[in-house]
Order: C-alpha cells, then sequence, then structure tokens
C-alpha cells in the first residue's frame, strides 16, 4: 500500500506537536527529492493499542520534557507554537476531514489549516463549530467536507490506514516510508529523523549497507519485565 517509489509518505495525527513541527518541513523535503508528499492520517491512538504502548502525554515526566522539548525546537526554528486549547483531545472528526476524497490541493491545505488551528492557533478542534470555522476560513464548502467526513467510506478509510500503518510497521506519528535513489525502503519516525531521512534520500545513509550491522537483529532478551 505504502510502495510508490515516486512518493514520501507522512503518517500523522493532529494531536502531536512533532508532527506538527515536521509537517513544517516535510514539504519542502519531499520536493527537493523529486517526490510526491502523500499525508497518511491514522489514528495515534490505534498505534499505541497495537503495540502495547502509552502516549506520551500519559507518563508526566516525559510529558513536561517533551513541551520544553518542542518549544525549543519551534523557537529555533521559526514554527509558530501555541499552547493547545486541550491536551490529549479527541482528533477524530479532523482525522477524518483529512481523509476526504476532495482534489489532492485543497486537502494539503486543510490538512494545513487544522495542524495551524491546533498548535498555533489554541482552537478547540474536536468541536464541530470550530472545524466549521476553519474550513470557512480556508474557503472550503463546510456543509460539503462535515458531511463526507461522517460518512462510512471515510471512517473506513482512516480505520484502513491505521490498520495499514501498523503492518508496514508504523509506531508512532509523525512517521515517513521512502524510497533511496537505489529502491531501498526506510521508515523514519519523529520531527528529529528528518535529517537523516534526507540523507538516506541522497544516497548518503549513515549507517551504509544493513549487513554490516546484522549481529543488531539477532540481540535478544535476557530479561523481560511482566505486564
Amino acid at each position: 500500500m505504502f510502495d510508490d517509489p515516486r512518493r514520501l509518505y507522512f503518517f500523522f495525527d493532529f494531536i502531536s506537536h512533532n508532527a506538527w513541527l515536521a509537517w513544517n518541513r516535510v514539504p519542502a523535503l519531499a520536493q527537493r527529492h523529486g517526490l510526491l508528499l502523500e499525508p497518511v492520517p491514522v489514528l495515534f491512538a490505534g498505534l499505541l493499542n497495537a503495540h502495547g504502548q502509552k502516549g506520551p502525554a500519559e507518563v508526566p515526566a516525559k510529558n513536561q520534557w517533551m513541551i520544553w522539548n518542542v518549544l525549543r525546537k519551534a523557537r529555533q526554528l521559526g514554527i509558530p507554537l501555541a499552547p493547545p486549547h486541550s491536551h490529549p483531545f479527541n482528533p477524530l472528526l479532523p482525522l477524518r476531514l483529512a481523509c476526504c476524497g476532495q482534489p489532492g490541493e485543497q486537502r494539503l491545505k486543510l490538512i494545513d489549516a487544522l495542524f495551524r488551528a491546533a498548535w498555533a492557533e489554541s482552537r478547540p478542534v474536536s468541536d464541530t463549530e470550530a472545524l466549521r470555522a476553519v474550513l470557512a476560513e480556508t474557503g472550503l464548502d463546510a456543509d460539503t467536507w462535515l458531511s463526507e467526513a461522517a460518512s462510512g467510506p471515510v471512517k473506513d478509510r482512516l480505520r484502513d490506514n491505521t490498520e495499514a500503518a501498523v503492518a508496514a510497521g508504523i509506531f508512532g506519528v509523525p512517521a515517513m516510508l521512502a524510497q533511496d535513489p537505489a529502491g531501498k525502503a526506510e521508515l523514519f519516525w519523529g520531527f528529529d529523523d528528518l535529517e537523516y531521512m534526507d540523507l538516506f534520500l541522497q544516497g548518503r545513509d549513515p549507517l551504509g549497507h544493513r549487513e554490516d550491522h546484522a549481529a543488531w537483529l539477532q540481540v535478544r532478551p535476557s530479561a523481560q519485565r511482566p505486564r
């Protein structure tokens, strides 16, 4: 499903501030490498459930660290960042809007507006009326998009995206899948992995040949925590 060498697949959930940071950088990166950016909305909670994980916001110490980490990166890069209206919030409706089968440019424009509303404007993007306002401000017909977002096929599309992402090894957001000049596919996770994806797409992956690191794949746990 995610094997088109002409595309850079960007897996995201609006609930992630790091996804917002990455969204500000990944379009230019895709363009630089002559790739089509393919945004893939997924439900982060579904990824967490599939892999038996907790979200960062569910671990107080990690949540506090991530706030400063994300603020630091946003400040350094000049990316607008404001406290969200609430967090974690329910991202289902904005994700379903991002799954609508409207023309590509309109969809990209809406994804950008939804990210901006959540992370630069502190708006309650779980709220239908707030989303109606975002759609109108973006020049889109709110009734048309909200009606499609509530339809069975769009709900199925978000579920299918999430299940396909899990099958492809995606465990968090933002995540990116792409192929290097030699046709080798690789998964990159998190905003901080963008620089390594850039090198990979140039054919300059610091790892070199995977065969040189095969011993790492043979490591097995000698102890495990009870669940």
